[in-house]
């Protein structure tokens, strides 16, 4: 009787697996996501100390962090689905933490363009983007980002109300495709890795779609078979 109460309390009760697992997120996935987001930024600062970026590094520095942007954007908007086909939940711990990474390589890119390619002439920057359609779209898809970016706290979904939160942050879809379009149009020659990124964000959209259609279709039979007058 002894014996099986003492195996009954060494058996980890649910809770303190769930902890664990939390922490393993925590402790060890995050901060090497962390990491592996600031090596691009690594990168470029080791080209500019050994000018290895090429003959026209400013370029080089823009085109880099506005793909780096592109591309974090592109997996945070993956990580949902990859919660649905895996079922790790996990996982959407990191989403709040690559958006923001996104968002802030969109800085820097901006950043790059106006202070390095540019030099803060305000004039001639306005003129690029009412000449050329993909600064237009990028700088579309950068003001859709930033009240994501502003209200991406937990704060934030208290104060607007989850509901709200949640269809503000739906800003994120033509957000990604207008990023997409200003790196499609930017490329003159060589546009594989823009079609590549095409087919992505049209997949990741596609499944959310097929996702709704799904959770729509399944209300509607409930309620079709929910009888009337009853809860």
């Amino acid at each position: 009787m002894v014996l099986a109460e003492a195996t009954v309390a060494e058996v980890p009760p649910r809770r303190a697996v769930r902890r664990r697992r939390f922490d393993i997120v925590g402790r060890v996935v995050k901060p090497a996501l962390f990491t592996l987001c600031l090596l691009p930024l690594a990168s470029l600062a080791w080209g500019w100390m050994h000018g290895s970026l090429g003959a026209n590094p400013i370029e080089a520095t823009t085109r880099t962090l506005g793909d780096w942007a592109l591309q974090l954007l592109l997996l945070t908007l993956a990580v949902t689905p990859a919660r649905q086909l895996t079922g790790w939940t996990g996982v959407m711990r990191l989403r709040r933490m690559l958006g923001l990474f996104a968002f802030s390589y969109a800085v820097l890119h901006v950043a790059s363009y106006v202070i390095l390619d540019q030099f803060f002439a305000w004039t001639a920057i306005w003129a690029d983007v009412v000449k050329r359609r993909y600064i237009t779209a990028g700088l579309a898809a950068f003001l859709l980002l930033l009240p994501l970016a502003v209200t991406s706290t937990s704060g934030w979904v208290k104060r607007l109300g989850a509901p709200v939160w949640r269809r503000l942050h739906r800003l994120v879809y033509p957000a990604a495709a207008l990023a997409v379009l200003h790196h499609f149009w930017m490329v003159k020659a060589d546009v594989q890795q823009p079609l590549v990124l095409a087919a992505a964000l049209a997949l990741l959209l596609g499944w959310r779609l097929i996702a709704a259609l799904r959770r729509r279709g399944e209300t509607q039979r409930m309620a079709r078979a929910t009888p009337s007058g009853k809860a």
